[in-house]
C-alpha cells in the first residue's frame, strides 16, 4: 500500500453500532468526504451539529490514533478512487454469466476492502508473535473453520507447531495447557461466535497471546485480543454470497500472515517447503 486508506470503509462498517452523535459525524463524512478532510475537528463538529469532542470519540471508536489519521485514510480512499459499491445477490433463474460476474465482483470487493483496512503495524506484531511462539492453536467454527484448517496446513508445512481442533472440548483441553509463550488465533467473521469467545476467555486466563481475525468493529472476540486483524464486513445477501466473500477474505489474511512470516524466515521456509514437497512426491511415487 503506497498510502493509508480504509477510512470510508471503516466508517460505513462501524456506523450501525455507533452512538447517535458519532453516527451523525460518520454520516456527514460519508456524504461529504472531500469537504470533511479539509475541516478541523471543531468545524466538523459544527457542520455535523455535534462537537469536536464527539469527533475525537468517533476516531477512538474506529480504532484510529486521532482525527488526523481519519482524514489521511479518507484522503487515501479518495485518491485511490475507492468507491464502496455494495455486494450484489443472485436472482431467481439468473443467467450463469451474470452469476459469475456477481460472485467475482463480490470477491474482489471483499479483498479490496480487507486490504484497505489491514493495519501493517498489527500485522508486524502478529508475525513476530508467530515467529516467537512455542505453539500456535487456530480456532474457528462454521465457515471460519475452513480458514483455520487452511492455516494449520500452511504453518505445519514450515515446521511450526500449529494445530486446529474442530471439536470444542478438544480445543479447550489443548488451550488449558498453554501459556505466555503460545499463541491462539481466533477466527470469527461476526466476532460474536460464542464458542470462540469462550475459548479465548480460557486462553486469556492462561496468559496466552491472542490474535483475532474478524470483521471490522468492536466485538466480544476482538475485546479479548492482544493483536487484531480485520476483514471487510462483506455484507451478506439473501443467499449468503457475502459469507462466501468473507471466507475468501479470511483465507487472504492467513495467506498474508504466512507469506510475511516466510519472508522473515526465508531460508528455513524454503528448506521446509522443499522437504514437505519431497515427502508428498514420495507418497505419490509408484515405483
Amino acid at each position: 500500500m503506497s498510502h493509508i486508506k480504509g477510512g470510508l470503509i471503516a466508517l460505513k462498517e462501524m456506523i450501525p453500532s455507533l452512538p447517535p452523535s458519532e453516527k451523525k459525524i460518520a454520516t456527514y463524512i460519508l456524504e461529504n468526504p472531500e469537504k470533511a478532510i479539509l475541516l478541523t475537528a471543531m468545524t466538523l463538529g459544527e457542520e455535523s451539529e455535534t462537537s469536536s469532542a464527539a469527533v475525537m470519540r468517533l476516531c477512538k471508536s474506529l480504532g484510529f490514533s486521532g482525527f488526523q489519521e481519519l482524514k489521511i485514510r479518507v484522503a487515501g480512499d479518495l485518491q485511490n478512487n475507492n468507491t464502496i459499491s455494495g455486494y450484489r445477490d443472485i436472482e431467481p433463474h439468473e443467467n450463469y454469466a451474470d452469476i459469475i460476474d456477481k460472485v467475482t465482483t463480490n470477491t474482489m470487493q471483499a479483498l479490496k476492502e480487507t486490504i484497505d483496512i489491514l493495519s501493517v503495524s498489527e500485522l508486524k506484531k502478529a508475525v513476530k508473535a508467530l515467529i516467537d511462539a512455542k505453539s500456535i492453536v487456530f480456532i474457528g467454527f462454521g465457515a471460519s473453520a475452513i480458514a483455520a484448517l487452511d492455516a494449520e496446513q500452511k504453518f505445519t508445512r514450515i515446521d511450526k507447531n500449529a494445530t486446529y481442533y474442530s471439536d470444542l472440548h478438544m480445543a479447550a483441553t489443548a488451550i488449558a495447557t498453554k501459556g505466555k509463550n503460545d499463541v491462539i488465533i481466533g477466527i470469527s467473521f461476526s466476532g460474536t461466535t460464542k464458542e470462540v469467545v469462550k475459548l479465548l476467555q480460557l486462553a486469556k486466563s492462561k496468559g496466552t497471546k491472542i490474535i483475532t481475525v474478524t470483521k471490522y468493529g468492536n466485538a466480544p472476540v476482538t475485546q479479548l485480543a492482544d493483536i487484531k486483524l480485520y476483514t471487510s464486513t462483506s455484507r451478506e445477501a439473501t443467499f449468503r454470497s457475502g459469507a462466501t466473500s468473507s471466507r475468501i477474505a479470511q483465507l487472504h489474511i492467513i495467506d498474508i500472515l504466512f507469506m510475511c512470516l516466510a519472508s522473515e524466515e526465508y531460508e528455513n521456509t524454503i528448506n521446509y517447503l522443499d522437504d514437505t514437497r519431497e515427502a508428498i512426491d514420495f507418497l505419490q511415487d509408484k515405483t
